[in-house]
């Protein structure tokens, strides 16, 4: 199963072409899994694998002992290194496996600090990433810690069975070929997308009985994508393994009104509950959380553009994800049981011609511009969405959590 996970990583995820560098970032606990995807990589003709391994107990220890300004700064050492890696156009992998208590209790102002200046840093790494230049994938593997919170009334070695097990069935590693079957996924997105691209959206109305009750307007060009994407060598790979989800970059100055959470969001081991959002004019006016407020704050204020929307993504209720009922307590995972929406960055294949722009030639045209993306679950069983078209028509796109479209 580690085997035909790592081929599709591999072959699906990054696409790994001959002669291409391969980067993958590591917690140690998952050693086997990055020896497995070098093996693979290697077989497609990969030039070198590198392997970025970290230490999750390290990382808390380094969080527990230094003060905001430390991470303020970023070593030579890391700016070179992974901005050497754009330079080569090298696909990245990042394997997430966090512990979702792992920076419990850590002040919020040192974990924006230090994603702040990274992406200031690592700049280039970043935009070839964010603009189409170069493919990279995120993918889950357990660990013990995230084991034993999906999976509390287990014993260590049942819950790390048990979540194996689980991320091999939604990334369909249990079937025969998950290869072809990934596929098959990539053309189940087609339709609905040609759809939804087709209807000249001018905005979604979002409602819910949480209390969400939010309009969001599209760009002009928007574009929906889902599945994977195309980077600008006109190579198909998949950016998330697992994905269930149809997205677009609304207009970041066209959002109004109320956005209620229906799920956990863990941000860099910190977890954020029950929290609601409110939009005027795009940008985010008030926030409030039963848990993690000041989390949620140091998200909001990583900079101007992590205020306004990067993302809109529909996902159906009855996902095979959410059909599994388990809350991963992981972003990856749970953004793809329910609709969700993103603070940050918005994406250049969601506007027609974006992916051969610049960042302030998308910005220009509406998309937003920052150093983050976070993503948060807002999708319920009785949430609807509907869309209003520039001719003033109005088209149901969800009832009762799911596509009618």
């Amino acid at each position: 199963m580690l085997e035909k996970y790592a081929e599709l990583i591999v072959k699906q995820g990054v696409n790994v072409q001959p002669g291409q560098d391969v980067v993958i970032t590591s917690d140690v606990c998952n050693a086997d899994l990055v020896k497995a995807i070098a093996k693979e990589a290697y077989k497609v003709g990969a030039r070198d694998v590198i392997p970025y391994y970290v230490d999750e107990d390290l990382t808390r220890l380094r969080y527990d002992h230094n003060d905001v300004d430390y991470f303020k700064n970023v070593p030579n050492y890391v700016r070179e290194i992974h901005n050497e890696y754009a330079l080569k156009h090298a696909a990245v992998i990042t394997i997430t496996s966090e512990d979702p208590d792992g920076l419990k209790g850590i002040d919020p102002q040192k974990l924006q600090a230090r994603s702040k200046a990274i992406h200031e840093a690592c700049a280039l790494f970043y935009d070839h990433l964010d603009l189409m230049e170069d493919r990279w994938c995120i993918v889950g593997a357990p660990s013990l810690k995230w084991a034993n919170k999906v999976f509390p009334e287990m014993s260590d070695r049942e819950a790390m069975e048990a979540l194996w097990n689980a991320i091999y069935h939604v990334t369909y590693v249990d079937r025969e070929n998950p290869v072809e079957e990934w596929d098959k996924h990539r053309k189940s997105f087609e339709e609905r997308v040609g759809k939804l691209n087709a209807l000249n959206i001018e905005s979604l109305h979002y409602t819910n009985s949480l209390g969400t009750d939010l309009t969001v307007g599209l760009t002009d060009d928007y574009l929906f994508a889902g599945g994977g994407s195309y980077t600008k060598d006109g190579i198909y790979s998949f950016p998330n393994i697992p994905t269930e989800e149809i997205f677009t970059s609304p207009h970041y100055q066209k959002v109004e009104g109320v956005v209620y959470s229906s799920m956990p969001l863990n941000y860099n081991g910190a977890l954020v509950e029950d929290f609601s959002i409110t939009f005027h004019e795009g940008r985010v006016v008030a926030y409030d959380a039963r848990v993690g407020m000041d989390v949620l704050g140091s998200i909001i204020e990583t900079d101007e553009g992590s205020h306004y929307l990067g993302e809109i993504a529909l996902v159906p209720y009855d996902s095979p994800i959410r059909e599994m009922n388990i809350l991963f307590y992981n972003t990856l995972f749970d953004e793809n049981a329910a609709c969700h929406l993103a603070l940050g960055k918005g994406f250049s294949e969601c506007l027609k011609n974006g992916i051969e722009m610049n960042k302030e030639e998308l910005y220009q045209h509406g998309v937003n511009d920052s150093l983050t993306h976070v993503d948060f679950m807002i999708g319920t069983a009785d949430l609807s969405i509907t869309a209003r078209s520039r001719q003033g028509e109005e088209v149901a796109i969800f009832k009762n959590g799911c596509f009618v479209l």
